[in-house]
């Protein structure tokens, strides 16, 4: 089945950098979207980067500029390259991915069924 398992969560100090890996299983690499959300503690789920299979990508305002999302087909892996971490980026990240594509970006909108258990990102300051 298709499957989605994130990692490369951990803590850091604030400024650091993380890069979170989502292995996927079980998609073809046609008419997706894949991105990664997350959950702040106490609070609710936000966007926070996408791709899509024409390799657009769209950044939440709060990340642009200091994330980089990227898909290795090859390797079926979705990265999330961070830096400049602040403690307001701590939070339980996801990926995500809607297949086919209806509206795509960084919103965690229903489309995007399939969603992996999370990888946790702390950042203290």
């Amino acid at each position: 089945g298709r499957r989605l398992v994130e990692s490369g969560g951990g803590s850091v100090q604030s400024g650091g950098s993380l890069k979170l890996t989502c292995q996927i299983s079980g998609f073809t690499f046609r008419g997706y979207c894949l991105a990664w959300f997350r959950r702040p503690p106490g609070k609710k789920l936000e966007g926070v980067a996408s791709i899509d299979n024409v390799n657009v990508t769209d950044y939440a305002p709060s990340v642009e500029g200091r994330s980089t999302v990227s898909l290795d087909i090859a390797k079926s892996t979705l990265y999330l390259q961070m830096t400049s971490l602040r403690p307001e980026d701590t939070a339980m990240y996801y990926c995500a991915a809607s297949q086919p594509c209806y509206s795509g970006g960084y919103e965690p909108r229903n489309e995007y069924i399939y969603r992996g258990q999370g990888t946790q990102v702390t950042v203290s300051s």
